[in-house]
């Protein structure tokens, strides 16, 4: 009995997850529970991962890898090398000697491995690297069988066998080969030599029955001319049978006169369709068919070429046509219509019997087949060769995948970045490390929003080849007092590029304590900010208003002067109220400075300042403890689910990790810094005689209130 593997586990994102160290860790990964899990699956594209990789581990191909088809790859990758450790390495580079020959399908890598090096001039090299693979396809396209069972004309040296290859591709369509070429392959071939041997089968049943060609070479042509009037001859007859059973049906079967007189107005010719409706003759009981120019006009023609190609040949010259030699005509080309109506459906006959005839007599099937059959007797040959890219790429990348996949370690251990980080973000002096790619803006937004973050969405440009892309970067320390859509950063991705980010959406959300401490201030001074520059802004606007009417008043009053007006007598009432409003609103703001003057100097001396910070607090704390919860409760899962991951875990990002996330601005260590700025605004000293003046009467009211022990 197999003891069980020890797992270790360590604390990250609020949550215990599995550390993966060893091969045999990622042997083991089947029996660890799904449920451990951090991901389920991942997206193919938009993550920092060789893509090409993803694609091979994508088994069914519809671009999400998921936790099965990881364990496969495990066991696949796993199953070929003596020593599962080796996929820990991160390296590209597989030595010989890792690969495991004790398996059919081990030696044929191997094997593929040796071929590889010896058509690279390595034949001696005891390791194979992924550099080496790089011109591999090349290789394959150079080779004469690639093992995908498809010929093409070049590869066939008889151009007799080549022409009968373009003639399967002409009728049976082509299979396209690794090289680009078009070719066939063995079922294309089978179905077209078939057809074939059908064709010529049907044909020369012909020749065995001489009922089937009573006209010989002629018989094709003559049918088509039967077949061409048969159901208007067999009406014509019909009706001439009904009149001899009652003779009164003779006038309108014939057709009455007023029939005719529709085409008494028309033009009219010998392809008009309702003429060509009307019997091919007079009907009368017993009557034969004329075959002279007593014919419905519309099918003389077709009546004539009946006469020469058909009953002469079998009748001799005839003026007319009875009823019993129409039944014998017919009862000679049955045969030959039976046997038209059993020729096997083919895309060969286009070949014409001559060709058919020379390809069946030939070898050229056994010639094209005995390739098919060499070109995919290298099938698992070329197949290895694919897998030796396969190993070596699993090789380097599975051990990193499932570092970002089963756990998030990369991530949460911050050495290096998760493959959902696709860059680093520069704006307002801070630089944003959890940075992921968007395809669609506000479908991304709408559930990311969920993740308690300030998500600021840039969009990226680059002129050089770059083209466009969308990122959402997680601001996770400072503030966001000069956050705005419309600023421009810098984004830096994974490769160094550098490209032009615009903020195009902002999700608004807690990003610090500092922030959220200072918010219920900030507000107040933009509150009282914005109320100033409206009433200023109003006051401007009333005194241009103002102006402008004094000035249009004075041009008026020189065009044209008014009588002087008695001066208005000075209301005393008026202006005794607007000073009695002035004092109470003065002595209510002094009674409030009173109020709490008084209750702070009713305080002693070192109980003031702690005053002071009670109020702070109390304004402050309600903001800091909302923003608390919200920064504790951060989730990366909403993130990357908008992306298209399957998130096992609520992934949170604390206050300390999320500060990591965000760079700050600061000076290197050991910078100096100089205290002189040449355009630095002139101090006006007034603040500081204010100052003074206000401490030495704080300091006399102190006095004179006993706090420095006078009675």
């Amino acid at each position: 009995m197999t003891a069980a593997h020890t797992w270790n586990f360590f604390p990250a994102g609020g949550f215990d997850q599995v550390q993966i160290d060893s091969g045999a860790d990622l042997l083991a990964l089947k029996d660890l529970n799904q449920k451990l899990w951090v991901a389920l699956s991942c997206p193919t594209r938009g993550i920092e991962f060789d893509s090409k990789t993803l694609d091979m581990i994508d088994s069914d191909g519809d671009g999400r890898v998921r936790a099965n088809e990881v364990l496969a790859a495990i066991a696949w990758a796993g199953s070929l090398l003596k020593d599962a450790d080796v996929l820990v390495s991160g390296t590209d580079c597989l030595a010989l000697h890792d690969i495991d020959d004790s398996t059919q399908e081990g030696q044929h890598v191997l094997a593929s491995v040796r071929h590889i090096l010896k058509s690279l001039g390595k034949a001696d090299a005891l390791e194979i690297t992924l550099e080496d693979m790089q011109d591999i396809e090349k290789f394959l396209l150079a080779l004469r069988y690639n093992g995908d069972g498809v010929i093409a004309a070049k590869q066939v040296e008889d151009a007799a066998a080549s022409a009968t290859l373009e003639d399967i591709i002409k009728c049976k369509g082509s299979a396209a080969d690794l090289s680009g070429e078009v070719g066939v392959n063995e079922a294309l071939t089978l179905a077209f030599f078939d057809e074939l041997r059908g064709y010529a089968d049907w044909s020369a049943a012909s020749a065995k029955d001489a009922a089937i060609l009573p006209l010989g070479e002629g018989t094709s042509a003559a049918a088509a001319a039967l077949a061409a009037v048969r159901d208007k001859v067999e009406d014509y007859f019909t009706r001439c049978q009904l009149a001899a059973y009652d003779a009164r049906a003779a006038e309108p079967l014939s057709r009455a006169v007023a029939d005719y007189q529709q085409f008494a107005a028309q033009n009219l010719s010998a392809q008009n369709a309702e003429v060509g409706n009307f019997p091919l003759a007079t009907v009368a009981a017993g009557k034969s068919l004329p075959l002279d120019g007593t014919l419905n006009p519309v099918w003389q023609s077709r009546i004539e070429a009946l006469n020469v190609q058909v009953l002469r040949p079998l009748l001799g010259d005839k003026s007319s046509l009875s009823a019993a030699d129409w039944q014998t005509v017919c009862g000679k080309f049955s045969a030959y219509f039976a046997w038209q109506a059993a020729k096997p459906a083919n895309a060969v006959e286009p070949l014409g019997m001559k060709r058919i005839t020379e390809i069946l007599s030939s070898s050229h099937e056994a010639a094209i087949n005995d390739l098919i059959k060499q070109d995919k007797s290298v099938e698992s040959e070329v197949k290895s060769i694919h897998s030796v890219e396969k190993l070596l790429r699993y090789k380097r990348d599975l051990y990193l995948l499932v570092n970002n996949f089963v756990s998030f370690r990369h991530f949460y251990r911050g050495k290096d970045k998760g493959i959902f980080q696709v860059g680093t973000l520069y704006l307002d002096r801070r630089s944003c490390e959890l940075c992921v790619r968007v395809e669609d803006v506000a479908k991304h937004a709408s559930f990311a929003s969920l993740s308690g973050m300030c998500l600021v969405y840039c969009e990226c440009t680059r002129k050089t080849g770059g083209g466009k892309m969308n990122i959402a970067a997680a601001f996770t320390a400072g503030d966001a007092d000069f956050l705005m859509v419309g600023r421009n950063g810098i984004f830096y991705d994974c490769q160094g590029n550098d490209w032009d980010a615009n903020v195009v959406r902002i999700i608004d959300n807690p990003i610090s304590l500092r922030q959220a401490f200072w918010s219920p201030y900030k507000k107040m001074v933009k509150a009282i900010s914005e109320q100033i520059q409206k009433l200023a802004a109003s006051k401007a606007s009333a005194v241009d208003s103002n102006l402008q009417s004094a000035v249009v008043d004075q041009s008026k009053a020189v065009a044209a002067p008014a009588p002087a007006s008695a001066k208005p007598a000075f209301d005393v009432a008026k202006f005794a109220g607007i000073f009695a409003a002035i004092g109470l609103a003065i002595g209510a703001i002094g009674g409030i400075l009173a109020s709490v003057m008084s209750g702070l100097l009713s305080l002693k001396f070192w109980q003031i300042p702690f005053a002071l910070v009670g109020v702070m607090l109390m304004i402050s704390l309600p903001a800091v403890a909302l923003a608390w919860f919200k920064l504790k409760n951060r989730n990366l899962a909403p993130i990357l689910d908008a992306n298209g991951w399957a998130i096992n875990a609520r992934a949170k990002i604390n206050i300390p990790f999320g500060t990591s996330l965000t760079g700050m601005a600061r000076l290197p260590d050991g910078a100096s810094r100089s205290l002189v700025d040449p355009f630095a605004e002139e101090k006006s000293l007034w603040p500081f005689y204010l100052i003074i003046a206000l401490g030495a009467c704080a300091v006399g009211v102190l006095w004179y209130y006993g706090f420095f022990g006078h009675a």
